[in-house]
Order: structure tokens, then sequence, then C-alpha cells
């Protein structure tokens, strides 16, 4: 079982990103990387300069480089950006269809973004030259196992860990909650580097929100879960990064999936490294999402 870090989805300062990655590259026992802005196309131009240095690092370090698409692209500048994405010399992650026309067979990876929910839209892609997917987070093991288990020959990857992305919109919600609009939004997510929580009426943790993006209160854990995972045919494990050691976050996953600490003592490090954030794994076993099934194996789900 393989690690890839996902991209990352806040707003981060722009030296703070940089040496996040620099970091990831030279300590985090990761296999591939997905760097880029997928989120809001406008956060792109403040860290667009690092972009070459961040990538020559992981390269150098060993990592696999991916360089992710914009989860909604909606305006000219942004089907340019795309168009320019494709031209590079590394693997896109397609986070998008209208990605798809440009890319015209050439190998590219698919993001949890694409809405992969049975075998046939995966062997539609696969013909299309996807060589790895990153099925949809809130799949159970079932649909998992049916899918991977069906085209062995595509590197198959489930989101593991971190908060979970559940909708994209073209209103950016947090410029809304400080009475500002998207064009004139000053970039307020930037005061949130790990999302904006938002409560129920009640008080009760519900989502979180990242500009345009809701994303889930829970972050999900899925450590207890990969035996079951590999038995289904998935060959990678996504860690989304989280305002936390995301450094220790991928030790402690390698440490379980090579067998040199148990799932339990995993998950009790893991909630040291970031906690008051609550764990959840109900997707993968059919419930509802932001369930824990504590030291549980998904196989019957």
């Amino acid at each position: 079982m393989r690690l890839t870090l996902g991209p990352v989805l806040f707003n981060w300062d722009a030296g703070a990103w940089r040496d996040f990655y620099f970091r990831m590259a030279d300590e985090a026992p990761v296999d591939t990387v997905v760097v880029g802005e997928i989120v809001c196309s406008k956060r792109l131009p403040f860290f667009l300069d690092h972009m070459p240095s961040v990538i020559d690092r992981l390269t150098a370090a060993g990592k696999t480089v991916l360089l992710g698409s914009l989860v909604l692209v909606s305006l000219p500048r942004e089907r340019r950006q795309m168009a320019d994405l494709v031209e590079a010399e590394h693997l896109v992650e397609v986070n998008d269809l209208s990605c798809m026309p440009a890319l015209a067979g050439r190998r590219h990876a698919i993001g949890p973004f694409v809405n992969v929910y049975n075998e046939a839209t995966a062997a539609f892609l696969a013909g299309r030259g996807a060589e790895r997917i990153c099925l949809p987070p809130e799949l159970p093991l079932a649909s998992v196992r049916a899918i991977a288990t069906a085209l062995p020959d595509t590197v198959f990857e489930v989101f593991a860990f971190g908060k979970v992305p559940l909708a994209i919109s073209a209103r950016c919600y947090h410029a809304r909650v400080h009475g500002l609009s998207k064009d004139n939004c000053r970039f307020i997510c930037e005061q949130d580097p790990d999302g904006l929580p938002v409560s129920t009426l009640d008080g009760d943790g519900f989502l979180t929100v990242n500009g345009v993006q809701t994303l889930s209160h829970t972050c999900a854990n899925l450590l207890g879960d990969a035996p079951a995972l590999a038995d289904a045919g998935v060959r990678s494990l996504r860690l989304s990064p989280q305002h936390c050691d995301m450094v220790e976050v991928a030790r402690t996953f390698r440490d379980v999936l090579d067998g040199r600490s148990e799932a339990e003592a995993g998950s009790e490090a893991l909630a040291t490294l970031y906690p008051a954030v609550p764990f959840a794994n109900g997707f993968l076993h059919g419930i509802p999402g932001a369930s824990r099934v504590a030291g549980a194996r998904a196989g019957g789900a």
C-alpha cells in the first residue's frame, strides 16, 4: 500500500505553502504528491512562483508529482490555466471533466472530485488514458471493491485522512460570511488555514467552509480499514493536508501499514497530532459519513 499526499485545499501563506512541501519532500514517507490550486483560481498567483522549486524538491526526493486541476472550471482564464496545465511535463490529476478534451488520450490521473461511481465509468476513463483514479470519498467498500477488482491494471486510491470534500460552488461562502462579494473577497479565507467551522443552531459541529468549497466537520481516518481496502484492490491511500504535522501523520500511516504499529495505537497518535477534530469512517461502512466505526473492518460493508 502506497501513500499519496493530496493538494493543499486551504488558503495558506505562500511561504508556509512552499515550506510545507519542502518538508514533505525531505521527511515524509509518501510516494506521490499532488500540487497546485484546485479550489479557487484567485489564490494561484500567490504561490505560482514557488511551484518550480517545490516540484524540483519533490522530484529530487524521489516523489512522483501530479499537477492538480481546478475542481470547478467556469471562467475563460480558468480554461486557459487548465490548457497550460495539460502542456506541463508532469502527469495531470483531473478534477473537472472539462479538462478531458485538452488531454486527448494522454496519460493522466483522476482526482476524487470526479464522480466515478461504477466500473463502467472507471473503464471509460481508463480507456481515455487514466492510469490512476482516486475514488470519491463517499463510496462504501462494496463499491470500491467492485470498481477496483474490475480494472486490476489501474491504480486505485481512496481518501484516507483529512476533512472530506463534499461540494464545490460558484459562490464564496467565506466572503459572504464577512459581508464581502466573491469578486472583492480580500482573500478572507486566509484567516482560516484549516477552514471555517460551521455549527448547527444547537452548537454541534456540522461542516467546514473553505472559500467556495464545503468540507466535512469530521476528519476521515481509514487507518484501521487499510487491510480491508488492500483486500479490495486499493493500492494507495490519500492524506489530505490539514493544519497539523502532516509529516508525522504520514509516518504514523506508514508505520501501521508496514506492521511496526497497531492501527489503534496509530489512531491514538493521529488524535494527538490533530486534536479537537473527531474522526470518521462512516462512508466506507455504508452509514452516515460523520459516523465512526472504531476498531472494525469494513469487509462486510
